[in-house]
């Protein structure tokens, strides 16, 4: 028998070499090549002369319109999402596994098939446990519709036939097509696969939602390309040992980037969080060192947050960790409160915490870091209902945020009495039941601290 042919593809670009190398020659990203068979040349296809051109249109002759939203029943998905899902886009979800993807999507599918043309295509399970899971949820599942399939020319044929307004394939890794020699969830079959399923979203009008693994570092796995060919990409965060979900948009051709939709996991599935804020602030039944509130933007929500540090005496090498919070920004931060503000902690370690499982990838959180280090650092608690928002520069400066109107209003909604943020952020108008405290220094920022506790 005759040995098949195999070569290498790049995860990240689909780049291929016939052996393995530790960098990719496309992308030059390190480890990337996976051995996979090698597809076979389409025969029979010969460009013996060029394709008629396209008709040309002027860019002002287009009649530009938002495009119609399809709301799903559940406020926080359509959050994510920007408002709905838009008729003949594209949307890739990934997350850790048992995060609760299949749950949210089957209730999504349960709620629009009273409205709408609903189809479910499961490869990873089969009919019998998607029905035990949507009985387990209390389901109405009268009008939806099931197909237990992994083969593409069987699921785009069904596709067509029956044009449902909305589809879900759970999950791409699990598709092959005919067309391909490789084994499904390759690099060639993931891309083939997901190209086929957009082309025929466009052209038709279905809404299609691909469920996409993601690998051990939390990547989505598979070509880079995947993310590329989809309109929306979202991801799944949180602790699978908690009960709270947070769904976050990377990418949206029809919305906000950024959008965060938080979930709290029940035995009805999936439910919405309507103040997400107080999830993320701890409850103290004092004032504790260590412990400042800060105000971030995600997307389009101002959200509270609870930042947490603790100092101690280093033994042995001092260690810098933190959780939710980046790592290397950190250190920076220490290096200023060091040259500027004369507060010294290169003999601690030092530990920071986002509370409640929430990333903050924006630098608006370096004031609030900074102050919780220095209240940990002098065992002295910071003023009670003080919330703190600002970025904070090489040179010590503090840089204005985006949006801090918002910010403010949501910080007196929630009872806050005092804010401390950058001068820039002054808001002209007074905030009912809010002092505003304007800082444009690390160092007065310290100052103004030590004076108010």
């Amino acid at each position: 028998m005759a040995k098949s042919k195999t070569h290498y593809s790049c995860t990240e670009c689909g780049a291929t070499s016939p052996k393995w190398q530790g960098q990719c020659p496309g992308c030059g990203a390190w480890n990337t090549l996976v051995e996979t068979l090698a597809d076979k040349p389409a025969s029979g296809h010969r460009f013996e002369a060029l394709a008629p051109g396209a008709r040309l249109q002027n860019l002002s002759e287009i009649e530009a319109r938002e495009a119609d939203r399809i709301p799903t029943g559940i406020g926080e998905f359509d959050r994510a999402l920007g408002g709905g899902l838009v008729a003949g886009g594209v949307v890739l979800i990934g997350g850790d596994p048992g995060i609760g993807k299949s749950t949210l999507l089957l209730q999504a599918l349960a709620s629009l098939s009273r409205d709408q043309k609903v189809l479910y295509v499961t490869g990873e399970e089969s009919g019998e446990q998607v029905a035990l899971r949507a009985r387990r949820l209390n389901l109405d599942t009268t009008r939806l519709q099931l197909m237990a399939e992994i083969n593409l020319e069987r699921i785009l044929g069904t596709l067509q036939v029956e044009k449902p307004q909305v589809a879900v394939i759970d999950s791409i890794q699990t598709l092959w097509s005919e067309q391909l020699s490789s084994a499904p969830g390759s690099v060639a079959q993931v891309r083939e696969c997901s190209a086929q399923l957009t082309r025929l979203a466009k052209a038709n009008g279905i809404t299609v939602i691909l469920v996409g693994h993601v690998t051990k570092d939390g990547a989505l796995a598979g070509p880079r390309v995947l993310e590329h060919i989809v309109d929306t990409v979202l991801y799944f965060e949180g602790d699978t040992h908690s009960s709270f979900r947070l769904i976050r948009a990377f990418k949206n051709r029809f919305g906000a980037v950024n959008e965060l939709g938080v979930f709290a996991m029940t035995e009805g599935g999936l439910k919405g969080v309507s103040n997400p804020s107080a999830l993320f602030l701890s409850q103290h039944g004092q004032d504790v060192p260590g412990s400042c509130v800060m105000v971030t933007q995600e997307g389009t929500r101002p959200l509270l947050v609870e930042v947490q540090a603790l100092v101690d005496t280093a033994h042995g090498n001092p260690r810098r960790l933190t959780v939710g919070l980046d790592a290397q920004r950190l250190a920076m931060l220490l290096a200023v409160l060091h040259r500027h503000a004369g507060i010294v902690c290169f003999d601690q370690d030092v530990f920071v915490n986002a509370v409640g499982g929430v990333k903050i990838t924006e630098p608006a959180a370096d004031l609030a870091v900074i102050l919780s280090i220095t209240s940990s650092l002098k065992n002295k608690a910071l003023p009670a209902k003080l919330v703190v928002f600002g970025e904070v520069g090489l040179a010590g400066e503090i840089r204005p945020a985006p949006r801090g109107q918002e910010r403010l209003k949501e910080a007196a909604k929630l009872g806050f009495t005092r804010a401390l943020i950058p001068e820039a952020n002054m808001p002209k108008q007074p905030i009912p039941g809010m002092e505003i405290i304007a800082v444009r220094r690390v160092e007065e920022a310290v100052t103004r601290i030590r004076e108010l506790s």
